[in-house]
């Protein structure tokens, strides 16, 4: 857990200018496990929302011909490498980072000042993300 939100700290870092993030509610019933699966532990909110912060940047990068999305795929893959302890678990951080992207591809069509006023917004939450979870539940 920790090389991953070290690892997905520097590339966010490495990409935001220092931009303020704006905080979106998060949906509770996302990220419950459902009957019989594994007990969340208690950084899952943060990392549901980093898995869909990771879609959101895979898509505008890709849409804005800027960065490499790539990397963002990457990064989710290492993620669910580290995180994806059950097929259940797997299933919803994949499930945040494809809303995530899905919801953008729906907004955007092409690159706009407003589509690269969001990548930074997300790009700083991503970064604000790691922080916390390394902070908070690294060893």
């Amino acid at each position: 857990m920790r090389y991953l939100v070290l690892t997905c700290c520097l590339a966010l870092a490495a990409l935001c200018n220092g931009a303020a993030h704006a905080q979106q509610p998060q949906n509770p019933a996302a990220t419950e496990p459902q009957a019989g699966a594994e007990a969340a532990p208690p950084y899952e909110a943060d990392l549901m929302r980093l898995a869909r912060v990771l879609g959101v940047l895979t898509f505008i990068d890709g849409l804005c011909g800027e960065g490499d999305p790539q990397q963002w795929r990457e990064r989710m893959a290492d993620l669910l490498d580290a995180e994806g302890t059950s097929p259940q678990r797997r299933e919803r951080l994949a499930g945040a980072y494809n809303r995530g992207y899905r919801s953008y591809a729906l907004t955007y069509r092409r690159c706009t000042d407003a589509a690269r006023a969001a990548r930074d917004l997300h790009a700083a939450e991503g970064q604000r993300l790691t922080r916390t979870l390394a902070s908070r539940f690294g060893q």
